[in-house]
């Protein structure tokens, strides 16, 4: 996969983990409860709703971990041998100041 379609993939999950954690509400009274929460009752009850989202919410979360491990493997880069610092140091010179070795001269008036 290209480092192109990771992005799309993971922006793809992101959004559907924010939907997911907003639809969720610990106290049960959140939008999940307004999209037929009553009705969900008779069909399984809201506690299977529940395990739903937090199932949900876990394996999106992971997928994002994960695909955002496997996109720094697809990050187009340099080739090695360019980036290479041995190879970049042995064009620099370097050059030691010498040292003076001039004798001193006493340019005060006696």
């Amino acid at each position: 996969m290209s480092y192109t379609a990771f992005l799309i993939v993971i922006l793809i999950v992101a959004v559907a983990l924010i939907l997911i954690v907003m639809v969720q509400n610990p106290k049960g009274g959140g939008l999940s409860s307004s999209f037929g929460g009553g009705g969900a009752q008779s069909l399984g009850g809201v506690q299977n709703t529940n395990n739903f989202l937090d199932r949900t919410t876990w394996t999106l979360a992971i997928a994002m971990f994960v695909l955002i491990l496997l996109s720094n493997v697809a990050i187009p880069r340099a080739n090695s041998n360019d980036m290479n610092l041995d190879n970049t140091l042995d064009g620099i010179e370097t050059t030691v100041p010498a040292e003076n070795n001039a004798p001193a001269t006493n340019d005060s008036i006696n």
